[in-house]
């Protein structure tokens, strides 16, 4: 599933072309995706302008110069491809290697401006949605009220996890997987997180002093920025919005390594796999205490 990194790579190919345009046509070629599309999802939609595209957690936000926002997941397998008037170049938000062309069967939803942009939503497993919430109470809304700090901003430091973890069996990992401590971080930046600040994924959250978790924040923040500025990862099938794929997975220290050497120096262990709870937790037991 896309993590904030690529949501956020997403958000950054969308805003040019949406942000401050007005949306001329929209077609829903399905009632449903994981849920079912607002009734008057078109409606709505058609002859709004995109005021903004921000990005929560790991949602997609187009707030309208109406009273609701457009509020887009893209599950394990949603896209948006970019067509541009003329057939001119797509815009490409980083460098990427080039994903091959979705399937059109499974072009669900389409928005096109008046300046002639098509942005076109691709879901083959459709385990991505779409909605529309008022905007003016789109914080208290279930899928936003309970969210903790985005990872990036002020609000989430080493205060935070120190609360957080205070008295906690679990280790850090699930604990980081919790959106309510920590909004949009998932398996795979997380991995990577705690093999850069060596602490391991199994350790009582609780026993880990303050001084590694004021680490933990900084290696944080650290992984998200450079996997941003790559274009995400490129894991099953995922694309960015220009439907390129990113290349951040050439960058991992830890993730999908198993077997092979520790990259933190002058560690010489191996990583090892271990699953939790269905995913894949990779780490070194050399040097992740």
């Amino acid at each position: 599933m896309p993590e904030l990194p690529e949501v956020e790579t997403v958000r950054g190919g969308l805003a040019p072309v949406l942000e401050g345009h007005r949306l001329a046509r929209v077609e829903a070629r399905r009632p449903d995706l994981r849920f079912p599309l607002p009734p008057n999802f078109v409606q709505v939609l058609t002859g709004a302008t995109i005021t903004r595209i921000t990005r929560r957690a790991k949602y997609l936000l187009a707030s309208l110069d109406r009273e609701d926002t457009l509020v887009m997941h893209l599950g394990m397998s949603g896209r948006f491809e970019i067509a541009h008037p003329e057939g001119s170049a797509p815009d490409r938000p980083g460098d990427f290697h080039y994903a091959p062309d979705p399937d059109p069967k499974h072009a669900h939803v389409v928005f096109e401006t008046e300046a002639g942009v098509r942005v076109t939503y691709y879901d083959p497993r459709r385990f991505g949605y779409m909605a529309l919430v008022n905007t003016a109470t789109l914080h208290l809304h279930p899928w936003f009220s309970g969210l903790g700090p985005e990872p990036l901003s002020d609000a989430f430091d080493a205060e935070r996890l120190v609360a957080a973890f205070k008295g906690r069996k679990q280790g850090p990992k699930t604990l980081l997987l919790d959106q309510r401590i920590v909004a949009g971080l998932g398996n795979i930046y997380v991995c990577e997180a705690l093999n850069r600040a060596r602490i391991s994924p199994f350790k009582a959250a609780g026993a880990i002093s303050r001084p590694r978790l004021e680490k933990l924040v900084e290696d944080i923040r650290a992984v998200l920025t450079e996997a941003i500025a790559a274009g995400g990862s490129t894991l099953r099938d995922y694309a960015t919005a220009d439907g390129a794929l990113g290349y951040f997975q050439h960058r991992f220290r830890v993730y999908d390594r198993e077997g092979e050497p520790c990259l933190n120096d002058p560690c010489r262990g191996v990583i090892a796999r271990k699953v939790q709870a269905g995913r894949s937790t990779f780490y070194c037991p050399t040097c992740q205490k």
